[in-house]
Protein backbone atom coordinates (compact mmCIF):
# COMPACT_ATOMS: atom_id res chain seq x y z
CA UNK A 1 0.00 0.00 0.00
CA UNK A 2 1.26 3.31 -0.97
CA UNK A 3 2.58 5.49 2.26
CA UNK A 4 0.04 8.89 2.33
CA UNK A 5 2.38 12.10 2.36
CA UNK A 6 1.95 14.24 4.88
CA UNK A 7 1.19 17.92 4.49
CA UNK A 8 1.60 21.25 6.08
CA UNK A 9 -2.32 20.55 7.24
CA UNK A 10 -0.85 17.72 9.43
CA UNK A 11 2.26 19.50 10.69
CA UNK A 12 -0.76 22.40 11.50
CA UNK A 13 -3.34 19.34 13.33
CA UNK A 14 -0.40 17.90 15.58
CA UNK A 15 0.92 21.31 16.73
CA UNK A 16 -2.18 22.59 17.32
CA UNK A 17 -1.61 26.00 15.52
CA UNK A 18 -2.97 26.94 11.85
CA UNK A 19 -1.44 26.46 8.55
CA UNK A 20 -0.47 30.34 8.19
CA UNK A 21 1.73 29.64 11.58
CA UNK A 22 3.64 26.89 10.24
CA UNK A 23 3.95 28.69 7.11
CA UNK A 24 5.82 31.50 9.20
CA UNK A 25 7.78 29.05 10.75
CA UNK A 26 8.73 27.25 7.57
CA UNK A 27 9.43 31.09 6.35
CA UNK A 28 11.72 31.42 9.26
CA UNK A 29 8.94 34.73 10.04
CA UNK A 30 10.43 36.63 13.14
CA UNK A 31 6.35 37.05 13.75
CA UNK A 32 6.11 33.45 16.14
CA UNK A 33 6.71 32.96 19.21
CA UNK A 34 9.78 30.51 20.45
CA UNK A 35 7.37 28.01 21.89
CA UNK A 36 5.20 27.94 18.89
CA UNK A 37 8.11 27.78 16.39
CA UNK A 38 9.42 24.78 19.01
CA UNK A 39 5.98 22.91 18.56
CA UNK A 40 5.94 23.08 14.65
CA UNK A 41 9.45 21.83 14.03
CA UNK A 42 8.58 19.10 16.94
CA UNK A 43 6.07 18.34 14.73
CA UNK A 44 7.87 18.37 11.58
CA UNK A 45 10.38 15.82 12.75
CA UNK A 46 7.93 13.67 14.23
CA UNK A 47 6.60 13.06 11.01
CA UNK A 48 9.32 13.32 9.07
CA UNK A 49 7.84 16.27 7.04
CA UNK A 50 9.63 17.72 4.31
CA UNK A 51 8.92 21.14 3.56
CA UNK A 52 7.76 21.62 -0.21
CA UNK A 53 6.08 24.76 -1.88
CA UNK A 54 4.93 26.48 1.61
CA UNK A 55 8.83 26.88 1.97
CA UNK A 56 9.07 29.78 0.30
CA UNK A 57 11.59 31.66 2.30
CA UNK A 58 13.62 28.88 2.04
CA UNK A 59 13.38 28.58 -1.66
CA UNK A 60 12.76 24.98 -1.79
CA UNK A 61 10.77 24.07 -4.61
CA UNK A 62 8.90 26.19 -5.41
CA UNK A 63 8.11 26.79 -9.35
CA UNK A 64 6.90 30.63 -9.06
CA UNK A 65 3.71 29.87 -10.51
CA UNK A 66 0.06 30.44 -9.43
CA UNK A 67 -2.15 27.75 -10.95
CA UNK A 68 -5.93 29.81 -12.20
CA UNK A 69 -9.12 28.46 -12.37
CA UNK A 70 -12.07 29.56 -14.35
CA UNK A 71 -15.44 28.13 -15.68
CA UNK A 72 -15.49 29.94 -18.60
CA UNK A 73 -12.66 32.51 -19.96
CA UNK A 74 -14.56 33.69 -22.73
CA UNK A 75 -16.99 35.51 -19.98
CA UNK A 76 -16.44 39.17 -19.80
CA UNK A 77 -16.52 39.28 -16.86
CA UNK A 78 -14.15 36.33 -15.78
CA UNK A 79 -11.90 37.51 -19.06
CA UNK A 80 -11.08 41.14 -17.35
CA UNK A 81 -10.54 39.45 -13.92
CA UNK A 82 -7.95 36.92 -15.46
CA UNK A 83 -6.36 40.02 -16.84
CA UNK A 84 -6.04 41.59 -13.52
CA UNK A 85 -4.68 38.61 -11.93
CA UNK A 86 -1.83 37.50 -14.79
CA UNK A 87 -0.86 40.85 -14.49
CA UNK A 88 -0.37 41.21 -10.71
CA UNK A 89 1.10 37.88 -10.60
CA UNK A 90 3.84 39.01 -13.50
CA UNK A 91 4.65 42.18 -11.01
CA UNK A 92 4.89 40.25 -8.55
CA UNK A 93 7.46 37.64 -9.91
CA UNK A 94 4.84 34.81 -10.57
CA UNK A 95 4.06 33.05 -13.69
CA UNK A 96 0.58 31.75 -14.24
CA UNK A 97 -1.20 28.42 -15.28
CA UNK A 98 -4.80 28.62 -16.61
CA UNK A 99 -7.27 26.06 -16.49
CA UNK A 100 -10.70 26.39 -18.18
CA UNK A 101 -12.99 23.86 -16.52
CA UNK A 102 -16.64 24.24 -17.74
CA UNK A 103 -19.12 23.57 -15.18
CA UNK A 104 -19.26 20.07 -14.55
CA UNK A 105 -17.46 19.57 -10.84
CA UNK A 106 -15.59 16.52 -12.04
CA UNK A 107 -13.80 18.63 -14.65
CA UNK A 108 -13.19 20.98 -11.91
CA UNK A 109 -11.45 18.42 -9.51
CA UNK A 110 -9.46 17.24 -12.67
CA UNK A 111 -8.03 20.97 -13.24
CA UNK A 112 -7.14 21.29 -9.56
CA UNK A 113 -5.27 17.26 -9.23
CA UNK A 114 -3.59 18.71 -12.69
CA UNK A 115 -2.40 22.03 -11.21
CA UNK A 116 -1.37 20.43 -7.86
CA UNK A 117 0.64 18.14 -9.78
CA UNK A 118 2.30 21.02 -11.56
CA UNK A 119 3.69 22.13 -7.97
CA UNK A 120 2.04 25.73 -8.27
CA UNK A 121 2.47 27.40 -5.48
CA UNK A 122 -0.96 28.84 -5.04
CA UNK A 123 -4.87 28.17 -6.70
CA UNK A 124 -6.83 31.21 -7.60
CA UNK A 125 -10.57 30.07 -8.23
CA UNK A 126 -12.05 33.05 -10.80
CA UNK A 127 -15.93 33.42 -10.25
CA UNK A 128 -18.17 31.53 -8.28
CA UNK A 129 -19.22 29.15 -10.28
CA UNK A 130 -16.97 27.37 -7.89
CA UNK A 131 -19.04 26.77 -4.68
CA UNK A 132 -21.92 24.74 -4.40
CA UNK A 133 -25.17 25.23 -1.97
CA UNK A 134 -23.96 21.35 -0.58
CA UNK A 135 -21.33 21.83 1.54
CA UNK A 136 -20.47 18.45 0.51
CA UNK A 137 -19.49 19.81 -2.78
CA UNK A 138 -17.08 22.01 -1.75
CA UNK A 139 -15.15 19.38 -0.05
CA UNK A 140 -12.80 19.52 -3.30
CA UNK A 141 -11.94 23.55 -2.63
CA UNK A 142 -10.74 22.15 1.03
CA UNK A 143 -8.86 19.28 -0.18
CA UNK A 144 -7.06 21.85 -2.10
CA UNK A 145 -6.55 23.88 0.50
CA UNK A 146 -4.37 21.03 2.34
CA UNK A 147 -1.87 21.23 0.04
CA UNK A 148 -1.70 24.86 -1.46
CA UNK A 149 -3.28 28.57 -0.32
CA UNK A 150 -6.29 28.78 -2.23
CA UNK A 151 -8.11 32.13 -3.22
CA UNK A 152 -11.89 32.86 -4.20
CA UNK A 153 -12.69 35.50 -6.48
CA UNK A 154 -16.86 36.56 -5.75
CA UNK A 155 -17.39 33.39 -2.92
CA UNK A 156 -16.61 32.46 0.21
CA UNK A 157 -15.74 28.58 1.60
CA UNK A 158 -14.87 27.98 5.14
CA UNK A 159 -10.97 26.99 5.84
CA UNK A 160 -7.95 27.53 7.37
CA UNK A 161 -6.17 28.11 4.12
CA UNK A 162 -8.67 29.94 2.27
CA UNK A 163 -9.18 33.26 1.44
CA UNK A 164 -11.98 34.91 0.12
CA UNK A 165 -12.58 38.53 -1.85
CA UNK A 166 -15.78 39.14 -3.40
CA UNK A 167 -17.92 42.22 -4.24
CA UNK A 168 -21.64 42.50 -2.26
CA UNK A 169 -23.75 41.21 -4.61
CA UNK A 170 -27.05 40.91 -2.79
CA UNK A 171 -26.12 44.22 -0.77
CA UNK A 172 -25.42 45.64 -4.95
CA UNK A 173 -28.54 44.39 -5.92
CA UNK A 174 -30.95 45.42 -3.14
CA UNK A 175 -29.90 49.46 -3.50
CA UNK A 176 -30.12 49.49 -7.58
CA UNK A 177 -34.19 47.67 -6.54
CA UNK A 178 -34.97 49.32 -4.08
CA UNK A 179 -33.85 52.64 -6.36
CA UNK A 180 -36.07 52.01 -8.59
CA UNK A 181 -39.13 51.07 -6.54
CA UNK A 182 -38.56 54.84 -5.14
CA UNK A 183 -38.13 56.48 -8.64
CA UNK A 184 -42.04 55.26 -9.19
CA UNK A 185 -41.35 51.77 -10.34
CA UNK A 186 -43.05 48.30 -8.86
CA UNK A 187 -43.43 46.01 -11.78
CA UNK A 188 -40.37 44.77 -11.54
CA UNK A 189 -38.51 42.28 -13.94
CA UNK A 190 -35.59 40.47 -12.48
CA UNK A 191 -33.68 38.31 -15.48
CA UNK A 192 -30.65 35.99 -14.53
CA UNK A 193 -28.75 33.28 -16.45
CA UNK A 194 -26.89 32.11 -14.01
CA UNK A 195 -27.21 29.38 -10.83
CA UNK A 196 -24.04 30.72 -9.08
CA UNK A 197 -22.83 31.62 -5.43
CA UNK A 198 -23.04 35.22 -7.02
CA UNK A 199 -26.09 34.80 -8.88
CA UNK A 200 -28.32 33.38 -5.56
CA UNK A 201 -26.82 36.35 -3.98
CA UNK A 202 -28.29 38.42 -6.27
CA UNK A 203 -31.24 36.81 -6.56
CA UNK A 204 -31.71 36.92 -2.69
CA UNK A 205 -31.35 41.25 -2.57
CA UNK A 206 -33.78 41.33 -5.62
CA UNK A 207 -36.54 39.46 -3.57
CA UNK A 208 -36.04 41.36 -0.09
CA UNK A 209 -35.55 44.48 -1.79
CA UNK A 210 -38.86 44.05 -2.96
CA UNK A 211 -40.16 42.56 0.11
CA UNK A 212 -38.88 45.70 2.32
CA UNK A 213 -40.55 48.37 0.00
CA UNK A 214 -43.90 46.45 0.60
CA UNK A 215 -44.35 44.63 -2.78
CA UNK A 216 -45.43 41.63 -3.07
CA UNK A 217 -44.02 39.56 -5.96
CA UNK A 218 -44.62 35.85 -7.58
CA UNK A 219 -42.28 33.85 -9.90
CA UNK A 220 -42.88 35.26 -12.69
CA UNK A 221 -41.16 38.32 -11.93
CA UNK A 222 -38.04 36.32 -11.68
CA UNK A 223 -37.20 34.71 -14.84
CA UNK A 224 -33.84 32.46 -15.93
CA UNK A 225 -32.38 32.36 -19.54
CA UNK A 226 -31.03 29.04 -19.90
CA UNK A 227 -29.26 29.87 -23.09
CA UNK A 228 -25.79 31.22 -24.32
CA UNK A 229 -24.10 34.41 -22.98
CA UNK A 230 -24.30 35.85 -26.11
CA UNK A 231 -27.74 35.05 -27.31
CA UNK A 232 -29.11 38.40 -26.85
CA UNK A 233 -31.68 38.00 -29.64
CA UNK A 234 -32.86 34.97 -27.62
CA UNK A 235 -32.71 36.43 -24.15
CA UNK A 236 -34.97 39.74 -25.99
CA UNK A 237 -37.55 36.97 -27.24
CA UNK A 238 -37.54 34.87 -23.48
CA UNK A 239 -38.93 39.11 -22.10
CA UNK A 240 -41.25 38.67 -25.18
CA UNK A 241 -42.64 35.58 -23.21
CA UNK A 242 -42.97 36.93 -20.01
CA UNK A 243 -45.12 39.94 -21.62
CA UNK A 244 -47.07 37.40 -23.36
CA UNK A 245 -47.54 34.88 -20.23
CA UNK A 246 -49.86 38.32 -19.08
CA UNK A 247 -46.48 40.16 -16.66
CA UNK A 248 -46.53 43.54 -17.39
CA UNK A 249 -43.60 45.22 -16.26
CA UNK A 250 -42.04 48.27 -16.87
CA UNK A 251 -38.22 47.85 -15.30
CA UNK A 252 -36.05 45.32 -15.59
CA UNK A 253 -33.24 44.19 -12.80
CA UNK A 254 -30.33 41.49 -14.81
CA UNK A 255 -27.60 39.82 -13.47
CA UNK A 256 -25.20 41.10 -16.07
CA UNK A 257 -25.01 43.70 -18.58
CA UNK A 258 -25.57 41.03 -21.61
CA UNK A 259 -29.11 40.66 -20.53
CA UNK A 260 -29.52 44.55 -19.61
CA UNK A 261 -28.58 45.22 -23.34
CA UNK A 262 -31.42 42.51 -24.51
CA UNK A 263 -33.62 44.43 -22.33
CA UNK A 264 -33.15 47.53 -23.90
CA UNK A 265 -33.80 46.18 -27.17
CA UNK A 266 -36.91 44.70 -26.01
CA UNK A 267 -38.37 48.29 -24.98
CA UNK A 268 -37.00 49.95 -27.99
CA UNK A 269 -38.55 47.34 -30.00
CA UNK A 270 -41.88 48.17 -27.95
CA UNK A 271 -41.52 51.77 -28.40
CA UNK A 272 -41.38 52.81 -24.72
CA UNK A 273 -39.37 56.21 -23.68
CA UNK A 274 -36.29 54.94 -21.78
CA UNK A 275 -35.72 55.65 -19.02
CA UNK A 276 -39.39 57.79 -18.17
CA UNK A 277 -41.50 54.74 -18.71
CA UNK A 278 -39.10 52.05 -18.37
CA UNK A 279 -36.07 51.52 -16.95
CA UNK A 280 -33.03 48.64 -16.85
CA UNK A 281 -30.50 48.01 -14.73
CA UNK A 282 -27.62 45.74 -15.31
CA UNK A 283 -24.53 44.40 -13.32
CA UNK A 284 -20.59 44.77 -14.09
CA UNK A 285 -20.65 47.97 -15.66
CA UNK A 286 -18.92 46.58 -18.58
CA UNK A 287 -18.28 47.38 -21.76
CA UNK A 288 -21.40 46.50 -22.91
CA UNK A 289 -23.31 49.41 -21.24
CA UNK A 290 -21.89 51.68 -24.15
CA UNK A 291 -22.93 49.26 -26.94
CA UNK A 292 -26.22 50.76 -26.89
CA UNK A 293 -28.19 53.87 -27.27
CA UNK A 294 -29.33 55.18 -24.11
CA UNK A 295 -26.09 53.94 -22.06
CA UNK A 296 -26.80 51.17 -19.64
CA UNK A 297 -27.35 51.82 -15.89
CA UNK A 298 -25.14 49.30 -14.28
CA UNK A 299 -23.39 48.02 -10.86
CA UNK A 300 -19.76 48.30 -11.08
CA UNK A 301 -18.67 45.41 -8.61
CA UNK A 302 -15.34 46.01 -8.44
CA UNK A 303 -13.52 43.55 -9.98
CA UNK A 304 -10.04 45.60 -10.60
CA UNK A 305 -9.85 46.50 -7.00
CA UNK A 306 -11.03 42.46 -6.16
CA UNK A 307 -8.44 41.16 -7.58
CA UNK A 308 -5.58 43.55 -6.92
CA UNK A 309 -6.58 42.75 -3.14
CA UNK A 310 -6.81 39.19 -3.76
CA UNK A 311 -3.42 38.70 -5.09
CA UNK A 312 -1.69 40.77 -2.26
CA UNK A 313 -3.40 38.96 0.20
CA UNK A 314 -2.16 35.92 -1.82
CA UNK A 315 1.62 37.32 -1.99
CA UNK A 316 1.53 37.94 1.68
CA UNK A 317 0.31 34.20 2.71
CA UNK A 318 3.46 32.97 0.81
CA UNK A 319 5.40 35.36 2.49
CA UNK A 320 4.73 33.82 5.75
CA UNK A 321 2.46 36.81 7.28
CA UNK A 322 -1.18 36.68 8.42
CA UNK A 323 -3.91 37.92 6.41
CA UNK A 324 -7.57 38.23 6.86
CA UNK A 325 -9.66 35.26 5.38
CA UNK A 326 -12.19 37.05 4.16
CA UNK A 327 -12.61 40.61 2.62
CA UNK A 328 -16.24 42.33 0.91
CA UNK A 329 -16.21 45.07 -0.77
CA UNK A 330 -19.75 47.31 -1.67
CA UNK A 331 -20.49 47.50 -5.22
CA UNK A 332 -21.22 51.10 -6.76
CA UNK A 333 -24.75 52.29 -8.84
CA UNK A 334 -23.14 54.06 -11.89
CA UNK A 335 -26.14 55.80 -13.47
CA UNK A 336 -26.45 56.49 -16.96
CA UNK A 337 -29.28 56.86 -19.43
CA UNK A 338 -31.87 53.64 -18.97
CA UNK A 339 -32.68 55.15 -15.35
CA UNK A 340 -33.45 58.43 -13.99
CA UNK A 341 -33.26 57.12 -10.02
CA UNK A 342 -34.52 59.24 -7.21
CA UNK A 343 -31.56 60.28 -4.99
CA UNK A 344 -31.07 59.89 -1.78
Amino acid sequence: MKERTVTIYDISEKAGVSIATVSRVLNNSSNVSDNTRKKVMAAIKETGYTPNAFARGLGLNTMKTIGILTADSSDLYLAKAIYYFEEELRANGYDSLLCCTGYELKDKKAAIDLLISKKVDGIIFVGSHFVYPDAADNKYIINASEKVPVMLLNAEVEGDNIYCVSSDDHDSVYRATRKLVESGFKDILYVYNSTSYSARRKESGFRDAMKDAGVDISNTQLRYFNGSNEDVHGMSAMLEDVEASGFKFNAVVASDDTLALSAVKYAQSKGYNIPDDFSVIGYNNSMLTACCDPEITSIDNKVETLCKHLTSILMGVLSGEEMPRKTVFKGEIVEKGTTSLKKD
